[in-house]
């Protein structure tokens, strides 16, 4: 009964680190035009997401002002 409960425990990891290996090896690195593809995609969005995090802070500064008061 010990020898099947270690040996049920140990197949899980097993299977996990046989899974993961075969993962990473059909992984590819990106070529150069694909990377540049990802970049431009990633820079895009920050700016947009920045131009949206500004333009709230710039309508909401005004109004926050009239209703605290300007204090």
């Amino acid at each position: 009964m010990d020898n099947e409960f270690t040996q049920t425990a140990v197949e899980g990891p097993k299977q996990f680190l046989k899974e993961g290996i075969s993962f990473i090896n059909r992984c590819t690195k990106p070529d150069r035009k694909e990377f540049m593809q990802i970049t431009q995609a990633v820079s895009m969005g920050f700016f947009v997401m920045g131009v949206i995090g500004f333009v709230v802070k710039l309508i909401h500064i005004p109004i926050n002002n009239i209703l605290v008061g300007g204090a």
